[in-house]
């Protein structure tokens, strides 16, 4: 009787070891997603703070967010760029 608790108990930690690795993946991508969008939002903030010397300002709406936070360093110089040139 005490193997059938075995079995069920190492069964269980394999199925709970799959679900773990399956969905550790998305939460890696949830975490560079949220850490792209934290450094989007200051690198946007430190670009109104410089630009304001310079009379240049780029809204923070949710378009902008979106890009800064989605692309990150990239985002926020196409943005400066976009800005500049439109």
């Amino acid at each position: 009787m005490e193997f059938q608790y075995i079995g069920y108990f190492l069964v269980s930690i394999l199925c709970l070891y799959i679900l773990v690795k399956i969905f550790s993946w998305p939460l890696k991508i949830l975490i560079k997603l949220v850490v792209n969008a934290l450094l989007g939002a200051v690198l946007l903030i430190i670009v109104n703070i410089i630009g304001s010397y310079f009379n240049f300002y780029i809204g923070i709406n949710a378009v902008t967010a979106l890009i800064a936070g989605f692309f990150g360093i990239p985002g926020v110089i196409f943005l400066v760029i976009f800005k500049l040139f439109l």
